[in-house]
């Protein structure tokens, strides 16, 4: 439990470094290099293209990831009435009894100290639990996370196709790239600034598949109406349309949700499905 707690603290500060790197060699970096090409008229040159293109993918990254830690799943220990009260969550807490025993699609987590509704995982990057308040702003943060990382790894193989004279054209150029550089840095022959960009560019490349990866998997999931812990116990969930499982976590503005970082877009058709 210790070692979960700690990654439950490294793991988001990993996260806001990463984005800190980006966005400086993004804004000091990349982008000034692209204003001196002499071809491109100032106003739409790739440069401002390619800035604001950034910093739209930057801003709905971190707006639906300070959404899912602001939108923490409600606590249903404290709202609903349990019956025996402190001896159900004391058999949580011990592990002796299984919270969907007592409330369908409830899960005790241990790092939140709190039930929670429709759980489906705890994530370690945001220090909170996923489930039915966060669910939208969890799979648009990792979204516009991957297509942060995609746009970062673009402009930074075409900065360093220039100041390495090399061209990426090749498929085995990207894979040969590391090692030959990693050579070549040691022998003095490659700044410390240049080898620095060539390991982001891996890095993205690994963030940008992991969290495309994951909004994928979690899109298939919300079409079938399921959760990772309800898959992971076995549980059997009711069979709607997959429209309707669309709808629980999306609502009725999900165009909203796309391109503004907005809280609980759907709130109304919970509303109405609980009346």
């Amino acid at each position: 439990m210790l070692v979960l707690r700690l990654l439950n603290v490294v793991a988001p500060a990993y996260f806001l470094c990463i984005s800190l790197v980006t966005f400086v060699l993004q804004i000091f970096l990349f982008i000034p290099s692209m204003f001196r090409d002499p071809s491109t008229t100032p106003l739409f040159s790739p440069a401002l293209l390619h800035g604001a293109l950034f910093l739209f993918l930057s801003a709905n990254a971190l707006g639906n990831y300070v959404l899912v830690i602001q939108s923490s799943p409600e606590d249903l220990s404290k709202g609903l009435n349990l019956g025996e009260g402190a001896e159900v969550m004391a058999d949580w807490l011990d592990g002796s009894r299984s919270p969907g025993s007592a409330l369908p699609s409830t899960h005790f987590c241990r790092l939140c100290a709190r039930v929670t509704q429709r759980h489906d995982h705890h994530c370690f990057f945001t220090g909170n639990c996923i489930g039915s308040r966060n669910m939208r702003n969890f799979i648009m943060f990792c979204l516009y996370t991957s297509l942060a990382c995609l746009d970062s790894l673009v402009a930074g193989m075409a900065y360093i196709s220039v100041a390495l004279s090399m061209s990426f054209a090749n498929p085995l150029a990207f894979l040969t790239l590391l090692p030959h550089s990693i050579s070549q840095f040691f022998s003095g022959a490659l700044l410390s600034s240049e080898m620095f960009v060539i390991l982001m560019l891996y890095l993205w490349l690994g963030i940008g598949l992991a969290c495309a990866g994951f909004c994928c998997h979690q899109m298939l999931l919300v079409l079938r109406g399921q959760t990772r812990y309800q898959v992971r116990k076995g549980m059997v969930v009711r069979a709607q349309p997959w429209r309707e499982n669309l709808q629980e976590v999306f609502g009725k503005r999900w165009l909203l949700g796309l391109f503004i970082p907005v809280l609980n877009v759907g709130s109304d058709y919970h509303r109405q499905k609980e009346k």
